[in-house]
């Protein structure tokens, strides 16, 4: 009995904490995806043909098979954690001498700090079209999404450190924003005004919001 006891509070903690850690990252991303579409209108419309073609015209999403055909969809949601990551920077402590990669010697206790959003900024890493939104860079000759390394895209950390809840997170991303760019535009409300400034914090936040402009699609069919 005290073992279930102790289970079921173990499995609460896990629970909790999944929602917790995802709550403010998941709302980070979005609002950075939608900052992208609203700048990028081609791509918004571009999302929605893909959902057409893959669901059938004014058809819901019906299960995750449909969400993993979706590839362009993916490309964008990686694409915009690329430029704004919900946790812009992270740190890790060596608990025993240890070599990085390069050759680098890292004494034990020592902390070791990494920055996603300088890291996907990085000319040599991703090209000289690095500031540039470009989902296309994600998606193959044969048009599907194309995952690269984790360890250059540090989103969501790698290796035994990835985080677990990542396949959660973009189900959510990704839902959430086809449920919502298949019903309406979003404009933004002062674009000739909006620059991305953040918030002190873990967590990547916008800085005063985003105002938007949010308009229904009317259906013409």
């Amino acid at each position: 009995m005290q073992g279930d006891i102790v289970n079921e509070t173990y499995l609460k903690d896990i629970v909790i904490s999944f929602l917790l850690a995802g709550r403010d990252t998941v709302a980070s991303a979005s609002t950075s995806l939608f900052w992208l579409l609203a700048e990028n209108p081609r791509v918004a419309e571009r999302i929605r043909d893909e959902a057409n073609e893959v669901l059938g015209q004014n058809q819901e999403l019906t299960s995750c098979e449909q969400l993993r055909d979706l590839h362009y969809l993916q490309a964008c949601v990686y694409e915009s954690m690329r430029l704004y990551p919900p946790i812009q920077f992270d740190s890790k402590f060596c608990l025993e001498d240890d070599f990085l990669p390069d050759g680098t010697f890292v004494k034990k206790g020592t902390r070791v700090t990494y920055h996603p959003y300088a890291m996907g900024r990085m000319e040599e890493l991703w090209g000289v079209d690095c500031l540039e939104f470009k989902p296309e860079r994600w998606i193959n000759k044969d048009g599907v999404f194309s995952q690269e390394n984790p360890y250059k895209y540090p989103v969501f950390q790698a290796g035994v450190r990835v985080c677990l809840g990542k396949e959660m997170a973009l189900v959510e991303l990704k839902s959430m924003a086809l449920s919502f760019l298949r019903r309406f535009n979003v404009e933004l409300a002062h674009p000739s005004h909006h620059i991305p400034r953040f918030s002190p914090g873990l967590t990547a936040s916008l800085r005063g919001g985003l105002p938007v402009f949010v308009r229904e699609i009317k259906n013409t069919t």
